[in-house]
């Protein structure tokens, strides 16, 4: 099996944010893939509209992330939401509801080559990536929003424990998927 940055070789990947240092970290970070970057939602949306990406890092806040996030799922570009002002659960929810395939604080940034790295494997395999994610960052979690955070949409987090495969996002997802579609299903 190919190491998670090796697995990045080769990517083509869009990075959206409005701060540029972010989007220059971000290059340095993810160095074997090949990066196109966009600091305002018109041009990200110009840019997930004309090119096929691998994936796409979007950050939530001054670029309109979330509704970038559903032009990425209906182009079925897989999307990361990378976030420093609006982490907090109910973005995080959004974000799995609207089919992202993770959701990651920018105080990871300098793990972001592993965690897309092992992300994109994941999706490639079809693995459950929330599952990767709340396995390796599940604790950051519970230190950011309290260890009870959960417990304010006990529902939501139940049934999306209960089926991380075919999570919310995943079905969203596929209500896109044009093979899926073209079949009737």
């Amino acid at each position: 099996m190919e190491q998670p940055a090796d697995f990045l070789k080769g990517k083509h990947i869009l990075a959206v944010d409005d701060e540029a240092d972010v989007l220059e970290t971000i290059q340095e970070i993810l160095e074997q893939a090949k990066i196109d970057t966009a600091s305002d939602y018109d041009t990200a949306s110009e840019k997930i509209y004309e090119t096929r990406y691998d994936l796409a890092i979007l950050d939530i806040m001054g670029v309109n992330g979330i509704k970038l996030l559903e032009e990425c799922v209906e182009r079925d570009i897989p999307a990361v939401m990378l976030t420093a002002n609006s982490m907090n659960p109910e973005s995080l929810i959004e974000s799995i509801k609207k089919g992202a395939i993770s959701y990651l604080s920018k105080e990871h940034l300098s793990e972001l080559d592993e965690l897309i790295g092992d992300l994109l494997c994941a999706h490639d395999e079809c693995k459950p990536t929330w599952k990767l994610l709340f396995d390796k960052l599940g604790s950051h979690f519970n230190k950011r929003f309290g260890s009870n955070w959960k417990d304010s949409d006990k529902d939501f987090w139940n049934s999306f424990e209960e089926t991380y495969s075919v999570g919310r996002g995943i079905q969203e997802r596929l209500k896109h998927d044009k093979n899926i579609i073209d079949k009737g299903i």
